[in-house]
């Protein structure tokens, strides 16, 4: 899958030191290594950016002192650590508590009228990360008086296991570089719903109730089924453009008619989906699934939202 995404032909350039991927070793060997990690530990590499892999591989190669591909690959091949490490470092998890307030003001718009008009709402936070998402969801819900938190079932999902192991843990430790203090101040008095020791935020068990975890594979996994709104981004744009719409195809069989999709402000729906939303909110990127128009299939009647109690 050699063959960059942002125009160049070789290897993308490292973004610590600016070098270019051929100082590391060839696009030979590079290659080998992402086969690797595909057949052998199922990760789908041929799913992501060139540029974003090499970043994380090249992450990787910096802790073991490996100086070029051919020689992080003999690591990798034999030591199950290190294997588990680079599949961490390659799976996505930035995030924040209610990142991009603007977005969360329309998603409250959004959760305020499905409230209004539905006995249950369910949610889902795909590609979640550690957590803050869902949480952001669920605190908004009980933060609103225009929205019933008793109906709001909110399930969170990531393909990384420790990520979710920090989700289900509700446990978070601000550092020099993340303010959680500034992340939450979207409520007027996040206090309520958060417990604050120094610098450890820990997510109240009021909060934690209609919100439930799972691991779940985008690129992989069957899609879901009867959800009225689904949260997904700033995934898409780690995704190769040859894969962003199976996987966005896979959230669609997941709403319901009429349910709702968010995805991030620099991600667009490609144009062969487009047909199958309707754009509510262009500049906040929020779409809602329109039954009057295009299809996108069947859902699988195997899938279920599995969130709630």
């Amino acid at each position: 899958m050699i063959g960059g995404t942002d125009g160049d032909a070789g290897l993308p350039r490292d973004d610590a030191d600016g070098s270019n991927g051929n100082e590391r070793g060839s696009a030979d060997a590079f290659g080998d290594l992402l086969a690797f990690v595909e057949d052998e530990l199922s990760f789908a590499t041929s799913h992501y950016n060139d540029s974003y892999l090499d970043r994380r591989v090249s992450s990787r190669m910096r802790r073991t002192q490996s100086d070029t591909y051919d020689a992080y690959f003999e690591i990798l091949r034999t030591d199950p650590d290190e294997q588990d490490a680079l599949l961490e470092a390659m799976s996505i998890n930035v995030t924040g508590f209610f990142r991009n307030p603007d977005v969360w003001s329309g998603i409250r718009v959004v959760l305020r009228r499905l409230s209004e008009n539905y006995p249950t709402v369910r949610v889902w936070s795909a590609a979640c990360a550690d957590g803050r998402e869902p949480y952001s969801l669920s605190m908004l819900a009980r933060d609103d008086p225009e929205i019933d938190e008793s109906k709001v079932y909110i399930l969170g999902t990531d393909i990384s296991t420790p990520a979710l192991e920090t989700a289900r843990a509700g446990v978070y430790e601000e550092s020099r570089t993340v303010d959680l203090d500034d992340q939450l101040s979207f409520l007027d008095d996040y206090t309520r719903y958060v417990d604050v020791d120094g610098r450890t935020y820990r997510i109240g068990n009021g909060v934690k109730q209609n919100v439930r975890f799972q691991r779940h594979d985008l690129i992989n996994d069957e899609p879901k089924s009867g959800f009225d709104l689904v949260v997904c981004r700033n995934l898409f744009i780690y995704i190769d453009n040859a894969y962003k719409e199976s996987m966005l195809e896979t959230i669609a069989r997941s709403l319901r008619p009429e349910g709702y999709l968010v995805i991030g402000k620099a991600e667009t729906i490609p144009p062969n989906l487009q047909s199958s939303f309707a754009v509510r909110e262009a500049r906040l990127r929020i779409y809602q699934r329109d039954p009057a128009r295009t299809s996108v299939g069947r859902p699988n009647r195997r899938a279920n939202s599995n969130i709630e109690p």
